[in-house]
């Protein structure tokens, strides 16, 4: 077991670390004004606009796409942390880190479908509420 000071201050290095590779992500993304630099066509600003929050596609392909790469790096986050910590630090593994990996797959598969029923059901509510207008032309459907 590793001192108190010393696990904390693994936990802030971690901390700051993530916290710093967020903002330094969010600073490339407001670092280009927009409408500029479009005819450079220069692959780091061509990758910046993509990952902006209004590149997302629409409709059903784009939904599937956002919730499974969300799906897919929040467990691979998920196995990297308990992987660097149960066996860089704790110095647990085999049974430990097995049951770490499938119990988590269990959990992902079960919150997935769930999760998935109750955004359609709130949104075929909010629907019906507000009179179910077609976003792109305005017309009821």
């Amino acid at each position: 077991m590793l001192p108190l000071p010393l696990n904390i201050g693994l936990m802030l290095t971690g901390y700051l670390l993530v916290m710093g590779y967020l903002g330094l992500g969010l600073w490339l993304l407001r670092r280009q004004p927009p409408g500029r630099g479009t005819a450079t066509g220069r692959p780091e600003r061509r990758l910046a606009r993509q990952l902006a929050p209004g590149a997302a596609r629409r409709g059903w392909s784009g939904l599937i796409r956002q919730v499974l790469g969300t799906v897919v790096g929040g467990y691979v986050l998920l196995m990297a942390v308990v992987v660097g910590y149960y066996h860089g630090v704790a110095r647990l593994g085999g049974r430990f880190l097995n049951s770490a990996f499938t119990g988590s797959a269990v959990l992902v598969g079960v919150a997935l479908p769930v999760f998935s029923a109750a955004s359609w059901l709130v949104e075929r509510r909010r629907r019906k509420r507000h009179g179910a207008r077609d976003i792109r032309g305005g017309e009821e459907r």
